[in-house]
């Protein structure tokens, strides 16, 4: 659209005098089939599924830097413009502060906060990481057909709704509904697109249903707590070293607290992290045995990442889990 081309001047000018001149070509979106539907999206997971389902109907602007880790990421004065010019913002309310800042005070456009899509549930964000269930009145099992989870109060609901193929499928059908809207002369090819991505979501959802029925071992030890709606949907208790946040470091107690929990419940594996350092689960793994093996929270992609795309990935994350909890 012709938003992007004030981009820079926005970003030298501190957004200043944006207003009402920055949402003025919003109405007609889509009138002319040169222009294209802008959309800032938070971090990869969003900007994936909108550029699969956009097409080249869509220019996605990612609010976060491929390899920069999503939960305390900081904007630049022109991410921030890419907010102000923007038609659509698709974002996860809670989970970046800084684009719930740059949304409230900036966006023009349409505005899509994921989170109500994704049925998002608390996880656990406390210092009782490696106790047991039932070790501390409630624990956060989960089920593995509604997902829905039990947690201490007063937790933050966890945002890693990509990784349960069944959410993300949701969050790309509202993603879709609102690029209908944003554009509806091509609704038609919106709606294509999100058959077709939601079909993927599916398939991949029965690969990992099948291939992780039968495992040794039903309990998952990851180093920050981002697969409780992978575990939930396939039948694992997640047990993170530390809570919902990556940066998070873990008191002694808590160290001691799941190093029994992992010898005297016979894991042999801890899974460490991309874009996380693995010193505390390789620590953890040298005290009690395990192996270490690393697990992708996709939270964005690396040269290292195993693979291009998010199904690329999630599909070495169903060989590493296989392996790791000896599925059968």
């Amino acid at each position: 659209m012709l938003r992007r081309r004030l981009l820079a001047t926005t970003a030298a000018l501190g957004l200043v005098g944006l207003g009402a001149s920055a949402c003025s070509g919003a109405a007609a979106i889509g009138g002319d089939q040169g222009n294209r539907v802008e959309v800032a999206a938070g971090f990869y997971a969003l900007e994936y599924a909108t550029s699969r389902i956009g097409g080249d109907r869509v220019d996605v602007t990612a609010l976060t830097k491929p390899g920069v880790e999503p939960h305390d990421v900081e904007l630049s004065a022109r991410k921030v413009a890419s907010v102000a010019l923007a038609d659509v913002v698709v974002y996860e309310r809670g989970f970046q502060s800084a684009v719930d800042e740059a949304v409230d005070h900036q966006a023009r456009g349409r505005v899509l906060d994921v989170s109500h899509a994704a049925r998002l549930v608390p996880g656990p964000e406390h210092d009782h990481a490696g106790e047991a269930a039932g070790s501390h009145g409630e624990d956060h099992s989960t089920d593995a057909n509604s997902g829905q989870q039990t947690a201490h109060a007063g937790e933050a609901p966890d945002p890693h709704f990509w990784l349960d193929p069944q959410r993300y499928a949701d969050v790309a059908r509202a993603i879709g509904a609102a690029l209908e809207k944003a554009d509806p002369a091509h609704a038609g090819e919106y709606r294509q697109r999100t058959t077709a991505f939601t079909g993927e979501l599916a398939a991949l959802d029965r690969e990992f249903a099948a291939g992780l029925k039968t495992c040794r071992n039903r309990d998952l030890v990851t180093g920050h707590a981002a697969f409780g709606y992978l575990a939930a949907r396939y039948d694992f208790h997640q047990q993170g070293i530390t809570g919902l946040s990556p940066e998070a470091e873990p008191s002694p107690a808590a160290l001691a607290r799941i190093a029994h929990f992992v010898k005297d419940g016979g894991v042999r594996t801890i899974y460490a992290e991309t874009l996380v350092s693995p010193a505390v689960a390789e620590t953890l793994a040298r005290e009690t045995g395990a192996a270490v093996k690393v697990l992708d929270p996709l939270e964005g992609l690396t040269d290292e990442s195993a693979g291009h795309n998010y199904f690329d990935v999630m599909r070495a994350n169903l060989a590493t889990l296989r392996a790791g909890q000896e599925c059968t």
